[in-house]
């Protein structure tokens, strides 16, 4: 018999597991979907299927993926566990094996050989397959339709580490860019790069060796950069012999940014140096006359993670707001401009990706303004315009939140921000969720259409879009 959850701030309330696998196969619409959305907007997160090993944090959970298909104006919805070879050898031993942030910590039962992780960060689409990933294995493939589980796709062997759960894909080419901040054991500050063409063919894979191992959870392309950021969540085996969290806040290691030009080699990284600071998604970044502009969410300390010595952190410096970098490759110094852009706390920022890795103008985050539920929670759908400098808002009643607003053109040729965004709501009071869907030019009025789900879907990270044929 599975036992109860505990009492864990991760595990209570809309970050409580579903542990359910369901489909509705024709949602309830206030509103009207657009006819030119038609294809598959994906979210993934964490959902264990069961209690616990030991300690729980929020990253660790079994990744589940929920799947809302779009055909004339009508969407459906399921949702399926990503059946790695965790949660199989847990679903057959009927409770939870293996200590996700403390592996040496696992049941006995455990069977590390062909482990494959969770599978709980991002998924992606790209050349004809959909992959759940996270940033400690290898991606995890599921059938774009049914969500079937496929299994772990290593690219016929030749990806050699993890790959991050941000690959960026180059909307020109159709190239993905992809690294690893475990590309040696989990405690390496080896890191990895590597280049996955349009067909879906690894064509390049280098290692490099990092200022120190860190969490690195996201990366930055531009046409003409590849940007490595090194921040102080510091990763130290010595803490685990400690009883301590081998993750962890060490602000006195600095910022290290490694920038490396796409037509060379991990031997020409140059470092770039900066305060103590956070990130774990940028918005955009682009060069331009001999500089990187890089948008990016900065927190003053990491949050989700305790302080080297084990203290708390700082919830307020916890909060991450928009942020500005300027790297100014044509300069003598060693460092780069940060600049804060918007005042509201904000987090999961997108773009209109036909522009990613160019200068663009429009931007989307999910952001936390003025009164809203408790904790690390967002009520509000952001569009900043780069250009004007102007911001635009829509926010949810006091009870609600929602997620990372991804951004879907109209068509290939449309305008940038010509589009929609789709984000999951938490409806506070009624405790389900909906997917709502606003006009990217016109976010202030709320969403054109609300597709009504009879059930929660829990917080979990990051989503994309399949394009139908």
């Amino acid at each position: 018999m599975t036992q109860t959850y505990p009492d864990h701030p991760n595990l209570n309330g809309n970050y409580a597991p579903l542990r359910m696998e369901c489909e509705v196969n024709d949602l309830i619409v206030e509103g009207e979907i657009p006819q030119d959305l038609y294809g598959s907007f994906y979210r993934n997160g964490p959902d264990p299927q069961f209690p616990p090993l030991n300690q729980y944090h929020w990253f660790g959970g079994d990744g589940m993926v929920h799947a809302f298909h779009f055909e004339n104006g009508r969407v459906s919805y399921l949702n399926r566990w990503s059946k790695t070879s965790k949660w199989q050898q847990e679903r057959k031993a009927g409770k939870s094996l293996i200590d996700g942030l403390s592996p040496m910590n696992s049941d006995p039962q455990w069977d590390p050989k062909g482990e494959d992780g969770t599978a709980n960060t991002s998924i992606i689409f790209h050349a004809g397959k959909l992959l759940a990933l996270e940033e400690a294995h290898v991606p995890f493939e599921l059938d774009p339709i049914t969500l079937e589980s496929k299994g772990a796709y290593d690219y016929g062997g030749k990806l050699k580490s993890p790959m991050t759960a941000h690959p960026k894909i180059d909307p020109v080419s159709g190239d993905m860019y992809g690294f690893s901040y475990t590309a040696g054991d989990f405690f390496s500050s080896k890191m990895s790069y590597f280049v996955i063409n349009s067909k879906g063919e690894l064509k390049s894979y280098e290692e490099f060796e990092a200022p120190f191992a860190s969490m690195v959870h996201d990366f930055m392309v531009t046409d003409q950069h590849i940007i490595f950021p090194i921040f102080p969540l510091t990763i130290d085996f010595d803490r685990v012999v400690k009883g301590q969290s081998p993750i962890a806040w060490d602000p006195d290691k600095g910022t290290h940014v490694g920038v490396m030009p796409r037509d060379g080699t991990v031997q020409d990284i140059q470092w770039f140096d900066n305060e103590a600071k956070y990130v774990f998604h940028p918005m955009n970044a682009y060069t331009k006359d001999g500089k990187i502009i890089a948008d990016v969410m900065q927190f003053e300390e990491a949050p989700l993670f305790p302080h080297a010595d084990g203290a708390k952190g700082d919830p307020k410096k916890a909060e991450a707001r928009l942020n500005r970098w300027e790297i100014d490759l044509e300069s003598n110094s060693k460092s780069f401009k940060s600049d804060y852009l918007d005042g509201d706390m904000g987090e999961f920022p997108r773009l209109d990706e036909r522009r990613s890795m160019l200068e663009y103008r429009h931007g989307y985050y999910a952001a936390g303004i003025g009164g809203h539920p408790d904790g690390y929670s967002f009520n509000s759908v952001v569009h900043r315009d780069h250009i004007k400098g102007t911001k635009e808002s829509y926010t949810l009643n006091k009870y609600d939140t929602l997620g990372e607003p991804v951004f879907i053109p109209k068509n290939q040729k449309s305008e940038e921000g010509d589009g929609y965004l789709l984000t999951i709501a938490h409806r506070g009071a009624e405790n389900r969720s909906d997917l709502l869907i606003l006009n990217a030019n016109d976010v202030s009025k709320g969403p054109i259409a609300i597709a009504k789900l009879p059930h929660r879907i829990p917080y979990g990270f990051h989503g994309n879009w399949r394009q139908g044929n």
